[in-house]
């Protein structure tokens, strides 16, 4: 495994990845031994691109790899395979970002058309919020992929979006359960439709408030606004909330600092830039005029916003 860290070649998010993947090898052989299963190695069944720490499944291939694989080996007794790395055509290591076991759990799925996937957590399912921040939660028995990919997308932690994706293109139910009481009922995401759910909140924190004016007070127009989402692409900086008007342009934003400072100095050519850092986004899904009082009671707000279904803020904590 060790040879295919390469000193000197590549950038840091690809020798990441090199190493960030042995915990994951070890792992699974250490429990293929004690479970007596076949073990095979996901690098060469999930193929992705060279994006690194994040890397794009390719998806026809990946679905041939894994169906000549393990259909064949199903049928013999349990296999195990690692969660969140893949590999690339030429043989490095990939992983799949946040939550990519759960991810490879749905891209095996997906692949082999199963009939269901379970999700093992620390949770007695799908929660309306996290109950250590808010009290009163509510489980949901039961929600659709779209609702559930929304709040995932705002930030909701137990289940990610690009895990859902697959699951939902062909219909998979997917459960996701408590490990630390396996006989509770776990909420179901499936096609389904269900009456209005109780609100959502959620919850990121270490977000970033970038704002933007342009220098010589033209407005924030299509061509403005193809920079900006050049500048914020290329720094691989995830937008949570936007907002803009005449001259300004307002972002809050996930990412690392360094990554913030390239986008800052590649803007800083065409717009004065001013941020903050270290805020929280809060996101209320379904919510309701109580719900935000109560979110917003005793907090500084330095940016709202809201749609028919979603409201979302900024504050300082």
């Amino acid at each position: 495994m060790l040879s295919a860290i390469r000193p000197g070649e590549g950038d840091y998010d690809q020798q990441y990845d090199q190493v960030i993947s042995f915990g994951e090898l070890l792992a699974s052989r250490i429990v293929a031994q004690v479970l007596g299963a076949q073990l095979l190695d996901a690098r060469r069944l999930i193929r992705t691109d060279q994006t690194w720490r994040e890397g794009k499944v390719a998806w026809a291939t990946t679905e041939q790899h894994i169906q000549a694989a393990l259909l064949p080996l199903l049928a013999q007794g349990p296999v195990l395979t690692q969660g969140f790395i893949g590999g690339t055509a030429d043989g490095r290591t990939t992983t799949l970002g946040r939550e990519g076991s759960d991810y490879s759990a749905a891209i095996f799925a997906y692949c082999l058309r199963a009939d269901s996937v379970t999700i093992w957590k620390d949770v007695a399912g799908l929660l309306n919020a996290d109950p250590k921040i808010f009290p009163d939660t509510v489980r949901y028995p039961e929600i659709s992929y779209q609702e559930t990919i929304e709040m995932a997308y705002y930030g909701a932690s137990v289940i990610h979006p690009k895990t859902l994706k697959p699951l939902a293109d062909r219909k998979i139910p997917l459960r996701v359960k408590s490990f630390l009481d396996p006989t509770a009922e776990g909420t179901l995401i499936h096609d389904c439709q269900h009456p209005p759910l109780a609100p959502a909140f959620i919850r990121k924190t270490g977000q970033y408030l970038l704002s933007l004016e342009s220098k010589d007070f033209a407005f924030i127009s299509e061509e403005n606004l193809e920079v900006i989402f050049g500048a914020l692409a290329q720094a691989r900086l995830k937008i949570n909330v936007m907002q803009n008007s005449a001259l300004s342009f307002s972002v809050c934003l996930d990412g690392e600092p360094a990554r913030l400072a390239q986008a800052v100095a590649a803007l800083r050519t065409q717009f004065r830039v001013q941020y903050n850092e270290g805020l929280t986004l809060f996101t209320i899904k379904n919510y309701t005029p109580s719900s935000v009082a109560q979110l917003l009671q005793g907090r500084a707000v330095l940016l709202e916003q809201r749609t028919r279904s979603t409201f979302q803020v900024v504050v300082r904590e």
